[in-house]
């Protein structure tokens, strides 16, 4: 067959037969299809142009398969030709070894292994620890941090609390309460340019500070509202009015349980004053170091995320403002906080920390 502008291809009854059921096959490969168009349309005997047009193929693909069916037949057209083959995989002794490099100590003062340590240690390229790291999930660059309660009455906290998240009792209100100190009224010197396709948006690293507030919010678990208060200051004097407002808007005859931190604050002798005065409220003190167990924790993540954190105020006036658009937004659609981790797993989890040493 020659390579010239028309090309003739000779077609026994029993191809065309073939071709015109690949054609007519829908759930055939389309490029089995469009080969099977490129040989009938030659049997035609049209110029390779005209075959390409109407098969929707270039000039180089008819005559490639032109070629191929002069050599082979149908068959030709329905089998592709494998590619020479890349790179051997690596012997597994290499894979191993790139494994356990870093579960070793690295070489050196260097603290952890780096890919490239790796690479050069184990003699193969850097994209091959990568991969290699990646398909039995190693992450040497990455460290999590912890820290163990040292609370002598640790487990008998996690249980109270997680009893009042998960059995409350009835006919009373259990509040998380707590304050989140020093919020800054930051400017920004310049404005930053705005999110577009394939860049980020920008904000200046430095700033103008306007001033700092507290707020005092205590989270609703029954029903996921909030109540905060914006103070300028955090000592007793501003915790025990935060208290006086939600005893009353929390309704008459309802028992309140408070969970609260450690804080200096929330043990002032004043503040236990307050709360013999008030035999309604009950005090659940978190275990030290364990601030995760307290819910409010979480609405303060999403406020700093969703509002404080890119936030640009010019007074500490737009910031409290801001702060209590939030609150309101938040209470439009409250969810009711829902804890479903039991006190005997937390408590199993945690034996399996570290013993802090003396």
């Amino acid at each position: 067959m020659g390579m010239g502008q028309t090309v003739c291809t000779l077609l026994a009854a029993e191809d065309r037969a073939r071709l015109t059921a690949i054609i007519g096959d829908r759930n055939r490969a389309q490029k089995h299809v469009q080969r099977a168009r490129i040989v009938l349309h030659s049997a035609d005997r049209l110029p390779v142009l005209d075959v390409a047009t109407r098969a929707g193929a270039s000039r180089p693909t008819v005559r490639r398969w032109q070629q191929r069916f002069a050599e082979e037949g149908v068959d030709g057209l329905l089998r592709d030709k494998t590619r020479k083959p890349g790179r051997p995989p690596l012997p597994k002794e290499v894979v191993a070894r790139v494994l356990a490099l870093p579960c070793t100590e690295p070489p050196g003062e260097a603290t952890h292994w780096t890919g490239r340590m790796a690479a050069k240690a184990a003699g193969v390229s850097l994209r091959s620890v990568q991969r290699i790291w990646d398909a039995h999930g190693l992450q040497p660059h990455r460290i999590r941090t912890f820290k163990r309660s040292t609370d002598p009455a640790f487990a008998d906290k996690v249980e109270d609390i997680v009893g009042l998240y998960m059995d409350p009792p009835a006919h009373a209100v259990v509040l998380s309460i707590d304050e989140k100190s020093q919020i800054q009224a930051l400017d920004r010197t310049q404005p930053g340019l705005p999110l577009k396709p394939g860049k980020c948006g920008t904000m200046t690293h430095d700033y103008k500070r306007n001033g700092t507030t507290t707020l005092f919010a205590a989270l609703n678990l029954l029903d996921g509202t909030i109540l905060g208060r914006c103070m300028p200051k955090h000592t007793h004097q501003e915790f025990i009015a935060f208290l006086n407002a939600v005893e009353r808007a929390v309704p008459a005859g309802k028992v309140i349980h408070a969970i609260l931190d450690n804080y200096a604050t929330h043990k002032h002798p004043k503040v236990r004053k307050w709360l013999d005065n008030h035999p309604r409220w009950v005090f659940h003190f978190t275990p030290t170091s364990a601030s995760w167990i307290n819910a409010i924790e979480g609405f303060f993540s999403i406020l700093t995320r969703r509002r404080l954190k890119r936030g640009v105020f010019r007074s500490v006036a737009d910031l409290e403002d801001a702060i209590r658009r939030f609150i309101r937004e938040h209470n439009g659609q409250p969810k009711p906080f829902a804890w479903t981790k039991p006190a005997n797993d937390i408590l199993a989890k945690v034996d399996r920390l570290p013993v802090p040493s003396e």
